[in-house]
């Protein structure tokens, strides 16, 4: 994987759906992104028809993943979805920072080797993708596994003229490289930082709050990067491409290079490997917000200098915020993503993450989690009861197979203004009332086989929107791990929901005796204990039925 040659055939190797033909659906005409290097919204145009390339930073793997980290990967897992639907072929890289200056450092104070850190935490990530149903990328390539590109890419950029090699008293390489700012006058297109009347609230929070989420020194422009305070630059703003080693550093975290012994600067990688994976110019690079300065400016500027195509759309996930501030460990709002699953679901922590736009500050707070729990309620609620009804559930393939042209038009109208998350879980709940009121409608109903193909009509199309989000209860991984907590497939009960069907079933059938009895006071007395319970009572010509509210 380190050379510098492309996979002889890289779609049929790692991609199994690049041998199904492409058949776009015409909603894909109407998306709309988000470009942060235009502040604008517009039409989604790919560069090759039926086929989306897109990058995403991923980890820097120094220590346990926490929610700010894994909300851009839902994010953008969200993201991915929507393209599928659409029926485009996805071509999705997501990086691994396995070589850093934190991870070097952490794993010399704890003894560790580096690597062995790197690979540890490496794993605790994937746990965590798998776990809140993220998909597995198409390729996940390690820094360490590329060297030979970046040190490429890093001739072809000094080959150009924009970058040069700091020397020692007798002129010989010391392993420093620097790209030179002052040599790209496009340098700051990203992030607008030239003088322009235009104003982007998203840049300008992200501003305020500071430019990474790790922050750890006074350099604005690297404040992850020790290299970057080097006197040798010849312009503050100038980044490393390539870094000396420190005393500190192990002798396998260097390698040889044409000029000098070192490792990569934060940002070569990026360009590395997107260009590797996703040739000349690809659709979107993506990442959290916290990326957007200095890492992204400063990787568009070297891809395009060494004279590559950048991304030609950038899309940023805002953080998660708690009580307003940016959630990061060094502010201790760390929450890492363990400790959150030991006492939520995760489809609950999933369904809270993805609750609203990518492009939203996320707050993160107990209510969020308890609005999440509801929803899932309401929503396995109506899949169980839907499934009991009609005697099954439609399958995962079904499901799968729907396209995004036979879904309801409001979350199709949500998802390409783009990826309105928010709107089309509004659209999934006016979709699940609409069921509920067919399924109360059933027993009174002479036409109830009309009614029913409605129920399955519904039913297919909740679970098929469910499942553009990642959230369908009845899919892997929430079936396999039992994080469904309670939706079943209408032919087998969970035994939470069979004790609560017991337990409901007395209480219905008592009622249904003072009713008889004409004891209409005790009647309403169980009733409204029910609804105290959160339990609504439908009844009709055939009896009680109950359901979640």
């Amino acid at each position: 994987m380190g050379n510098s040659q492309e996979p002889q055939d890289f779609n049929t190797s790692v991609m199994p759906s690049s041998l199904t033909p492409v058949h776009v659906a015409k909603a894909a005409d109407g998306l709309n992104l988000y470009d942060t290097a235009s502040h604008q919204v517009s039409h989604f145009v790919p560069l090759k028809p039926g086929e989306v390339g897109i990058y995403v930073c991923g980890a820097t793997v120094q220590s346990s993943p926490h929610i700010g980290h894994i909300r851009a990967a839902v994010a953008f897992d969200i993201v991915r979805r929507w393209f599928l639907k659409l029926g485009y072929k996805v071509t999705f890289v997501r990086n691994v920072t396995d070589i850093d200056d934190k991870i070097l450092d952490k794993a010399a104070a704890a003894g560790q080797r580096w690597w062995a850190r790197a690979y540890y935490y490496e794993r605790e990530f994937t746990e965590a993708y798998n776990t809140l149903g993220v998909l597995p990328p198409t390729v996940e390539p390690r820094a360490t596994g590329h060297m030979p590109d970046m040190i490429d890419l890093i001739q072809r950029i000094l080959d150009n003229g924009h970058g040069y090699v700091v020397t020692d008293a007798d002129g010989k390489p010391t392993g420093n490289v620097y790209f030179d700012v002052a040599s790209w006058p496009h340098y700051g297109e990203l992030t607008h930082q030239k003088q322009t009347a235009e104003v982007d609230e998203a840049a300008a929070v992200a501003d305020r709050m500071g430019p990474s989420v790790d922050a750890t020194g006074d350099d604005k422009y690297n404040p992850v990067d020790p290299a970057d305070a080097s006197p040798d630059k010849h312009d503050p703003r100038d980044f490393a491409l390539w870094k000396a080693p420190k005393d500190t550093d192990p002798e396998d975290a260097r390698w040889s290079t044409p000029f000098g012994v070192g490792r990569p600067g934060w940002h070569i990688e990026c360009s590395a490997m997107s260009h590797r994976y996703l040739g000349d110019g690809f659709d979107i690079h993506g990442g959290g917000l916290d990326l957007r300065f200095p890492h992204h400016e400063n990787e568009m500027a070297q891809t395009r200098a060494a004279g590559y195509p950048s991304a030609a759309r950038w899309m940023h996930s805002a953080w998660v915020t708690a009580k307003g501030e940016k959630m990061s460990k060094s502010l201790g709002t760390g929450l890492s993503v363990p400790s959150v699953l030991a006492e939520n679901s995760a489809w609950v922590v999933r369904y809270a993450l993805g609750s609203v736009q990518y492009r939203s500050m996320l707050e993160w707070s107990d209510q969020a989690l308890v609005e999440a729990q509801a929803a899932y309620d309401r929503v396995s609620n109506f899949i169980e009861r839907a499934g009991v009804a009609l005697g099954g559930q439609p399958s995962r393939e079904e499901v799968t197979g729907i396209s995004a042209d036979a879904l309801p038009a409001d979350f199709v109208a949500a998802m390409n203004d783009d990826v309105n998350v928010s709107g089309a879980t509004a659209a999934i709940f006016t979709a699940i009332r609409s069921g509920n009121t067919l399924l109360s409608q059933l027993a009174d109903r002479a036409d109830s086989e009309a009614v029913q193909a409605e129920v399955r009509e519904t039913l297919l199309a909740v679970r098929a929107m469910l499942d553009t989000l990642g959230l369908d209860p009845l899919a892997e991984p929430w079936v396999s791990a039992g994080a469904a907590g309670g939706a079943s497939d209408g032919t087998t009960e969970t035994p939470e929901h069979a004790a609560l069907e017991a337990l409901i079933t007395e209480q219905l059938n008592a009622r249904a005796e003072a009713r008889k009895a004409r004891d209409f006071a005790k009647a309403d007395q169980i009733r409204d204990t029910l609804a105290e319970a959160g339990i609504t009572i439908e009844d009709g010509l055939q009896g009680s039925t109950w359901s979640l509210k």
